[in-house]
């Protein structure tokens, strides 16, 4: 039998947990894996610019909360 002519060369990083907790071991990664991306921060600048909605409060008092509202049917007594 003739040897495929499309063989992967690729594999995944090693993993830690399993299932829904299953992750990529940060110590296992390294520059080979594409974690490096210096343009990161200014690329989510970029993306992302601020608005008025996102921008902090400029009229509120510093250290003083609103407080949270209850969840809709339950009670505080």
């Amino acid at each position: 039998m003739a040897k495929p002519r499309n063989q992967p060369t690729a594999s995944a990083p090693p993993t830690l947990g399993e299932g829904c907790l299953a992750r990529y071991d940060p110590d296992a990664l390294g520059d080979e894996d594409g974690t490096d991306f210096p343009g990161a921060a200014e690329l989510w600048r970029q993306l992302n610019p601020p608005d008025a909605a996102s921008a902090p409060a400029t009229d509120a008092p510093a250290g003083r909360r609103t407080p949270a509202r209850p969840p809709a049917g339950k009670s505080s007594r």
